[in-house]
């Protein structure tokens, strides 16, 4: 995708591209958004760190392309700071747009201020191993998706989704088709028609009762 598509996607939001892909890729778990407002979809570049080790995050550091969402996962989440002020600073100089976090995160307020938007799953002081090698551009599993390098990960105030490669023209393109017909709906709704009738909903409770 370029850069223009990607941004398409960003504005279109987590909740529509999540539903127009079908439901597929959710990374159901909660996440915390360090920048309020900011919105991210880019091509990801995974990161797999050894339990509680962030000797791969600065392994990764040098194979950044401007425009990727980091991604940062372990064997099992826990809340240990995979990333402070210092290499979120070496991420935003390579050009990243966004870093997803599946641990914790440090140095809040410098991050903030950095600039560089930011999802986590944690925020905690405790201080990451530098000694266990891990893999980088695997396929890592976070909140349950799937998400190889080069899937496309799309974050906002709703959390985030991966959008497989493969797909992501296709998704676009439904995702904007969803939008158009809640826009449409959304003018039925100002004029006073509620979803109860306009889905059909009715029917079903109706019948049931």
């Amino acid at each position: 995708m370029n850069a223009d598509e990607l941004k398409r996607l960003a504005e279109l939001g987590v909740a529509t591209v999540y539903e127009a892909s079908g439901r597929e890729g959710l990374i159901d778990v909660p996440l915390i958004q360090l920048l309020p407002g900011s919105r991210v979809a880019g091509p990801a570049r995974t990161v797999f760190c050894g339990q509680d080790d962030n000797l791969m995050v600065h392994a990764v550091i040098e194979q950044i392309q401007p425009g990727e969402v980091l991604v940062l996962s372990m064997p099992e989440p826990a809340p240990v700071a995979l990333v402070g002020e210092l290499l979120a600073t070496q991420v935003k100089v390579r050009g990243a747009a966004g870093i997803l976090v599946d641990a914790s995160v440090r140095d809040v307020n410098e991050l903030i201020e950095l600039g560089l938007p930011i999802w986590t799953r944690f925020i905690r002081a405790r201080g990451a191993t530098k000694t266990k090698i891990g893999e980088l551009n695997i396929t890592v599993t976070v909140g349950g998706a799937q998400i190889a390098t080069g899937d496309i990960v799309v974050m906002d105030a709703d959390g985030a989704v991966c959008v497989r490669r493969e797909r992501a023209d296709e998704v676009l393109k439904a995702s904007e088709e969803r939008l158009a017909r809640e826009a449409a709906l959304r003018k039925k709704l100002l004029a006073g028609e509620i979803s109860y009738d306009l889905h059909g909903l009715r029917k079903l409770v109706e019948r049931k009762n």
